[in-house]
């Protein structure tokens, strides 16, 4: 039983979307030497030529949008250092006219960033387009926009003009319940009550019926001055790519204190049972395959903050994080190296237009592949709350464990209970709280081989049979029908989950 089947007449409702999304935008063809000096030869401009070019092209930018600034009522302020908090500010200025919609603040800072450029070789003893790392002007704009609520747009001034656009997906779902008549409370980029949660779910998923990109493209034309210029050499304008990508899920409780009861130590039962196998998993790998893994971190991090606990599991740079937010228990899926998981590509016969194959392929970060990333967060979250600890929220089972220290016989035949701290027993239970078997369950083969160093012997296959009878015998697993695979029962998870919480919680005070 999976926690929201457990606590199901203590939650409102269930939510999952976007939450924190960074979206960047580049015209492709600026970033390839070729294709930047055919640009630089359609507008007539010498290589020798290229400083006096890109400083006008950079001014008009600079004065366009400093105009639109202007005329939008807002003050433009420069800062001395890029990692002032842009965002505070944004929201002090919006604090002084809460109803004001559009642009409500705006910034500018020098910062690095990739550029194109021309330079002297040496090999070709000529001048060539390049790229380098460098320092320009950027502006910040930030929105309180009609669709998407809160958000910013932040621009680099120099060629190959890059932009960032941040947009947060419970700000553009309030606008959504708004335009719905659907009442709502929100508390710190969360949502404390819904009045609908199913029709809010459904207008959640309608986002990614949503082309973002028709809207970013609109947006940027009345910043970017020089993109009708751009687009008579390259019509394709900008390419939208997913930078950063976070997915929540929200399990709404009637009340704060309705989780509280139980969420600390669901944080720390899931701390100190789940295993890098289990957060392997967790991200769809098959577990035999960890062994391979020549590349890439596993990280388990428990850590109290300010507003509660946060528990993170990591592997590579993508992640799931666990962390109560008022009366929401947030499971958050990260996202930020796409190639870690697979989209299904097609390929087309240039001469005829038709399909002609389909591939799983490492995923990219092109905005097109936005629905892949929340099937991908969806299917993570899913195996992630299957696998929490089934925590009571008021006492550890000690009737329950003492059940199963005592001798039982089943069918006439007796088993003996388990010493449930002897060595082997707590070896036993933590290979059966694998994460990998609440999806696939086990057979006497995998069980032996976490067990075992000679697992192929006959005495060790054996041995495992009989274990296996007896964890039968006292409820801790079920069979599949006409399968030797096992599965933990839900009493058996219960009661593996906290006698390792308590013999961890043990070593760990005596370390």
């Amino acid at each position: 039983m999976n926690i929201i089947d457990r606590y199901e007449e203590k939650i409102n409702g269930v939510l999952a979307t976007f939450d924190r999304l960074l979206i960047n935008g580049y015209i492709l063809q600026l970033f390839n030497y070729s294709t930047f000096g055919y640009y630089l030869h359609a507008n007539g401009v010498k290589l020798v030529d290229f400083a006096d070019f890109a400083e006008a092209q950079t001014k008009l930018l600079r004065d366009h949008i400093e105009g639109y600034v202007k005329e939008s009522g807002v003050e433009l302020k420069h800062l001395e250092s890029a990692s002032t908090d842009k965002n505070e500010l944004a929201r002090e200025a919006l604090s002084q006219d809460a109803q004001k919609t559009g642009l409500v603040a705006a910034f500018s800072t020098v910062e690095l960033c990739n550029t194109m450029t021309v330079k002297y070789s040496t090999k070709s003893n000529k001048l060539e387009p390049v790229s380098r790392k460098t320092k320009c002007k950027h502006y910040y704009l930030y929105y309180n926009d009609d669709e998407f609520g809160w958000m910013f747009i932040k621009i680099q001034t120099w060629l190959p003009y890059n932009i960032q656009i941040y947009i947060n997906g419970r700000e553009y779902l309030s606008r959504l319940l708004d335009d719905s008549g659907i009442g709502y409370k929100m508390y710190h980029n969360s949502f404390a009550s819904i009045e609908d949660f199913d029709m809010a779910q459904k207008l959640a998923d309608g986002v990614l019926n949503k082309k973002l990109s028709n809207s970013f493209d609109g947006m940027v034309r009345k910043i970017i001055n020089l993109l009708p210029n751009i687009e008579k050499v390259f019509p394709d304008g900008y390419y939208w790519c997913v930078d950063q990508c976070e997915f929540a899920t929200d399990i709404n409780f009637k009340s704060k204190e309705e989780l509280d009861m139980f969420y600390k130590t669901l944080v720390e039962t899931a701390f100190f049972t789940f295993s890098s196998q289990d957060i392997y998993s967790f991200f769809g790998r098959k577990i035999e395959n960890i062994q391979k893994l020549s590349k890439g971190d596993i990280v388990s991090d428990l850590r109290r903050r300010y507003q509660g606990y946060r528990i993170k599991f990591k592997f590579n740079s993508n992640q799931v994080k666990m962390y109560d937010k008022g009366n929401n228990l947030r499971i958050e899926i990260t996202i930020n190296n796409p190639k870690d998981f697979k989209v299904m590509k097609t390929k087309v016969d240039e001469a005829t237009g038709e399909v002609v194959g389909r591939k799983w392929m490492p995923m990219g970060k092109s905005i097109a592949n936005l629905y892949r990333y929340v099937e991908i967060s969806r299917a993570i979250t899913a195996r992630f709350i299957n696998a929490l600890p089934d925590v009571d929220a008021d006492r550890l089972p000690v009737k329950a464990v003492a059940e199963i220290s005592s001798r039982k016989e089943v069918d006439g035949r007796p088993y003996s209970g388990f010493n449930v701290l002897n060595t082997d027993t707590l070896n036993l239970f933590t290979a059966l709280s694998d994460g990998a078997y609440v999806i696939r369950g086990f057979d006497n083969k995998l069980l032996r081989r976490k067990l075992f160093d000679d697992s192929e012997s006959k005495f060790n296959v054996n041995k495992t049979t009989r274990i296996i009878g007896k964890l039968r015998a006292h409820g801790i697993i079920k069979k599949v029908q006409n399968k030797h695979r096992y599965y933990v029962t839900v009493n058996g998870r219960r009661i593996i989950d906290s006698i390792l919480l308590y013999t961890n919680r043990t070593l760990l005070k005596s370390a």
